[in-house]
């Protein structure tokens, strides 16, 4: 289908609804972090609940760092450059396919868990706001959309080549060449999962999300931290202080020296 027999829905959805997504989010984190540094954060709740967090808060963000890493393959990696290292159409999908659905599982059981713990845990409620809820909505349908889009076209389907169509639209976006007609004739469940996406990359600035940008990189180069003690090493089973350091002494004893 040329783009002359595009309708004005069909440039809402696949050409100005994306761009206005990305426009929010670019500048609606930098007006974030300038004016909201102290709300620049998770909001952690494990003070109030940690068994049922323990397990869905790892299944969850692995689950997603798998997700994420097979979009980034599958969506902006142009199929020729795959192939040219040796990535046939076969072994792609079987890959795409058996390892995104166990990613989807991990993460589809992980987002249960912590929507479970968050709903039922009276103290982890309180705590939620509008935003949390609404990005729960928008997390889960496109988390559920796109796993139900895999399993009917990719594993009881006979296949959908996502490459053709949602890749090259993608890439269009950011080339500034946008082609709607790629999106036309995607199947229903992708599509939802396409425009959940683009509406949670909207909302992204505005909740929770934020603390993705918040990797705690530097400490693992960051120097040790020293804690020594005031007071002299008591009882008999207390460690003697090392060579080396100065002795630490409250204010009141160094004076009467």
């Amino acid at each position: 289908m040329g783009t002359e027999s595009m309708t004005a829905w069909d440039y809402l959805l696949w050409v100005a609804f994306p761009y206005a997504a990305s426009g929010v989010f670019v500048v609606g984190h930098l007006l974030r972090y300038r004016y909201d540094q102290f709300g620049w954060t998770s909001r952690s709740s494990q003070t109030y609940e940690n068994r049922l967090l323990r397990w869905g808060s790892p299944m969850f963000h692995y689950g997603m760092l798998m997700v994420i890493g097979g979009h980034v393959v599958g969506l902006f990696i142009p199929k020729s450059w795959l192939e040219y290292f040796g990535v046939t159409e076969h072994l792609y999908h079987l890959g795409a396919t058996w390892l995104g659905t166990f990613a989807a599982a991990l993460t589809v059981a992980g987002l249960a868990i912590l929507i479970y713990r968050r709903r039922l845990t009276k103290r982890v409620l309180l705590v939620t706001t509008v935003m949390d809820k609404v990005m729960y909505v928008f997390l889960a349908s496109t988390i559920v959309f796109g796993t139900t889009a895999t399993v009917l076209y990719q594993i009881f389907g006979g296949g959908y080549d996502y490459r053709g169509s949602i890749s090259p639209w993608i890439r269009s976006l950011y080339s500034f060449q946008p082609d709607p007609s790629l999106m036309s004739d995607v199947p229903f469940f992708f599509q939802l999962h396409v425009l959940t996406a683009t509406a949670l990359f909207l909302l992204w600035p505005f909740t929770r999300l934020v603390h993705v940008f918040s990797a705690p990189l530097g400490y693992l180069v960051r120097p040790y931290v020293v804690y020594r003690s005031r007071d002299d090493p008591r009882g008999a089973g207390a460690r003697p202080p090392r060579r080396g350091w100065e002795k630490s002494e409250r204010p009141l004893e160094r004076s009467r020296k």
